[in-house]
């Protein structure tokens, strides 16, 4: 079963996740701080982080960033907060999160929610698949069984996020995506909470793919969303 890194500092809600996730069959190290909790996964095989915000020292959303900084770019990352609002949730998102839930939570939801993004990191990892699907526009071509983007062959690296988000425009040539359509396929988010995360990650992509100067292709619609299409 997979190994989860908690970083978690208050102990009884660290022990009502340890005991719950290994009764599951889950290995659970527990840290009680960013610092700790980063020098762990640096010695550490980790299959997915489970983060607090509110930590002592450097807070979750720092720590996040750090992580996703240290080029653990696929790794899973599920942030607890007390702090509900949109706001808070949108700042996790934007730091690397890829998920949130929200003090106090129920075990059984924290375990759905884990199981959701270990398939989904397991979808990354191209040696569980022998048959893959290539996807193409223009020079940018998409091989999603070995999660490889390229554009007029050069490599370009991609966060599992940001992957996740240029495979759905890859998918869908010319169609107009809401901002809806995307938070729901790439975050999981069925409704709107009014986050601009999909405009951050779009940027993010663009950058990438046009490092060199090439053509934009992912094109803003306005008041719709956004489409793969060449700029006429």
């Amino acid at each position: 079963m997979s190994t989860i890194l908690l970083i978690e500092d208050e102990q009884s809600v660290a022990d009502i996740i340890k005991k719950g996730l290994e009764e599951d069959g889950y290995t659970l190290i527990h840290k009680k701080d960013g610092d700790s909790g980063i020098a762990t996964l640096e010695k550490t095989p980790i299959s997915l982080v489970i983060l607090d915000i509110l930590l002592p020292g450097i807070n979750g959303l720092v720590v996040c960033k750090k992580i996703r900084e240290l080029g653990y770019d696929e790794l899973p990352i599920l942030m607890l907060t007390a702090l509900g609002s949109v706001e808070n949730v949108v700042l996790g998102l934007d730091n690397g999160a890829d998920d949130y839930l929200t003090k106090p939570f129920k075990l059984i939801e924290l375990k759905a929610r884990l199981r959701t993004l270990l398939r989904r990191a397991d979808v990354m990892d191209s040696s569980r698949y022998k048959n893959g699907n290539h996807y193409s526009f223009g020079d940018i071509h998409l091989d999603d069984y070995t999660k490889m983007v390229t554009r007029n062959g050069e490599v370009i690296n991609f966060t599992s996020t940001e992957y996740r988000l240029l495979l759905m425009f890859m998918k869908n040539p010319q169609k107009v995506l809401s901002r809806t359509d995307l938070l729901d396929e790439v975050w999981g988010i069925n409704f709107d909470i009014g986050t601009n995360v999909v405009d951050v990650y779009v940027n993010y992509i663009r950058k990438k793919l046009e490092k060199d100067g090439q053509e934009r292709v992912i094109q803003t619609v306005v008041g719709m969303g956004y489409a793969l299409k060449e700029n006429k």
